[in-house]
């Protein structure tokens, strides 16, 4: 379709009824709301112990387990580029959703083949290969199954929102919430039972979460109202190689899974590398970013008018501005981790913490009481529609989830990679204060614009890098463990921050870019912070540590080059955040009109 064939309001979007809404949103943004979490829940709880995982199961040294956790991030965000497109032109969003989670299922269960530990006898580690061998065929599911589902979930939440409705920022801020709900489970549960009942326990929870995530978004499929159908149906049986053009892009994701396994391999064992530091995955990774500006280049003087050239425009800057901060915020699963697990103390309120036994997180009965609370109140909702019982089982079920996270977030021992929660935490109890911040704004004419949200964003995320300096150099000064609370303040300050930028930089994916590429421009904003996972791996090996068999860890020197890292962090967020406040009236301009 030419861009001057496409209408300015969607003709096909759905008029508001109350019995198709529950707490004033659409009921299909609650079923992508919960199909991301749980897509989410396996996704965060096999990252928070990833690096843990290969520092101390497999032995690897910081460099290469940094170099591992950058690709493999770098590349679960990078294909969504792909699966977006395919999802645009052929698949539909339902069926690319439906795959790639399958692949996931696949993939975390292959996590949880662990082998034997590594030894280290005379200077040399011996691994478990054939361990190894499955580890990176699992990653490899992983990103595929990601590239698939991952753009196209988000796409969908747009769609449910009539073009300029006031409730989609909010209608974000509440998905955002379920993705980090998600991540939050992951932490107290994968992180948890990862590094107390032992790695195959996280890691297998991670792949039973996905599988319920389908079944999730399986039964919803009425409250979408066939927004995630096929666009043209004929197209996926026309003959591509012999084979039906579906089947044809499953056997290709298929087949793509050695090469990304043993590209997994290659960047493990520092192969291939240019100049020690450019891997064949950041070299993939450079290949679709310039694939991905030469088509948007045509695509913005071939296709489109010049209000939407503008605007295209005004969505890359946006999506520049999500690069930065990632960067910063994906130290949080990199030096963040690796600085908790030697530098500071671990629990938040030592005095309430069970030492006795392995206590079990409650969190795991919320992960299925969640869901189900909701397909109840969804179906009394649709039978009766001016019912409180829906809005009161579902908010009774919300209530019971955060006493058992509160519980387990006090009473468990923590774990580096258990920590991990904090970030999602914050968010989690951010989000309806943001989403009533900007609707209330709005009313009163005095909402930001999103460039200047983004700016903001940039902002606070430089500056959630100041307590982790603070906190390094008290450690390294006095050759004591710091307190876990910088680490907390740190969070605290970080989630402000992505409040501000996350969730309305993907609801302006959806509202400027041209209709027939959203998929597509998901799929570049995901581009983004596959180069921001591989940039903060970059950054993070500034810091990295290696003590020598059977040596002490030396707090003055690792204290300061923690320090030294966090403090380049904080210059590099406040220096761009003045940029983008400078910038941020000029791109308003070129969005016409959208808010």
């Amino acid at each position: 379709m030419a861009a001057t064939d496409l209408p300015h309001h969607n003709v096909n979007e759905v008029p508001r009824d109350p019995r198709d809404e529950l707490f004033g949103h659409p009921k299909g943004v609650y079923v992508c709301f919960f199909t991301e979490m749980w897509e989410r829940f396996s996704f965060y709880g096999m990252k928070a112990l990833l690096l843990l995982y290969l520092l101390q199961h497999h032995r690897f040294g910081d460099g290469p387990g940094l170099d591992v956790l950058g690709a493999y991030g770098g590349l679960v965000y990078c294909l969504p580029v792909v699966g977006g497109l395919l999802a645009d032109r052929y698949l539909g969003m339902r069926k690319a959703v439906v795959f790639g989670g399958l692949l996931l299922v696949a993939g975390h269960l292959g996590m949880a083949v662990e082998g034997h530990a590594a030894t280290a006898s005379g200077g040399t580690v011996v691994r478990d290969e054939g361990a190894l061998r499955v580890f990176y065929l699992s990653l490899a599911l992983i990103i595929v199954g990601v590239g698939f589902l991952k753009p196209n979930i988000s796409t969908i939440v747009g769609r449910l929102y009539p073009e300029n409705d006031p409730r989609r920022d909010s209608g974000f801020s509440l998905f955002y919430a379920g993705i980090n709900l998600g991540a939050l489970f992951s932490a107290l549960v994968c992180g948890y039972l990862g590094q107390t009942l032992g790695w195959k326990w996280g890691f297998g929870a991670a792949g039973i979460g996905m599988l319920l995530g389908l079944a999730q978004f399986l039964w919803g499929q009425k409250y979408l109202h066939g927004h995630a159908e096929p666009p043209d149906p004929a197209r996926l049986r026309e003959r591509v190689f012999g084979l039906p053009r579906e089947w044809a892009i499953y056997l290709g994701a298929f087949l793509a899974l050695v090469p990304l396994a043993a590209l997994m391999w290659a960047v493990a064992n520092g192969r291939f590398a240019l100049g020690g530091e450019i891997s064949l995955a950041l070299i993939l990774m450079l290949l679709v970013m310039l694939a991905v500006l030469a088509w948007f280049a045509w695509f913005l003087k071939a296709r489109c008018t010049r209000e939407q050239r503008h605007r295209m425009l005004a969505l890359m800057a946006l999506i520049f501005m999500a690069l930065v901060y990632f960067t910063l915020y994906e130290q949080t699963y990199g030096s963040w981790v690796t600085f908790t697990d030697r530098l500071l103390t671990k629990d938040v309120f030592p005095s309430l913490v069970i030492r006795e036994g392995t206590p079990w997180p409650w969190s795991t009965v919320s992960l299925v009481l969640a869901p189900m609370a909701f397909v109840a109140a969804a179906t009394l909702s649709d039978r009766r529609p001016d019912s409180s019982m829906p809005k009161l089982l579902f908010a009774g079920a919300i209530v019971l989830m955060l006493v058992f996270l509160l519980r387990d977030c006090v009473v468990l021992p923590q774990t580096a990679g258990s920590l991990t929660y904090l970030g999602a935490l914050f968010l989690v109890l951010l989000a309806p204060v943001f989403a009533r911040l900007w609707d209330g704004l709005d009313r009163r004419g005095l909402d930001p614009s999103k460039p200047a949200k983004s700016a903001l964003g940039l902002l606070f995320a430089g500056l959630s890098f100041v307590p982790m300096a603070w906190a390094a150099q008290h450690a390294g000064e006095t050759g004591q463990l710091a307190s876990v609370w910088w680490l907390v303040l740190a969070y605290l300050v970080l989630e402000i921050g992505e409040m501000c930028l996350a969730p309305v930089g993907l609801a302006a994916v959806t509202q400027l870019s041209v209709r027939s590429v959203m998929s597509l421009m998901m799929g570049t904003w995901f581009l983004a912070t596959a180069f921001s996972e591989t940039l903060a791996a970059l950054f993070g090996k500034l810091a990295a540590i290696d003590v020598p068999e059977g040596t002490a860890l030396d707090f003055a020197a690792a204290g300061d080059k923690y320090a030294n890292l966090f403090w380049l962090m904080t210059g590099i967020g406040i220096g761009w955040a003045v940029l983008a406040f400078v910038a941020a009236p000029l791109l308003r301009r070129l969005m016409h009109g959208i808010k």
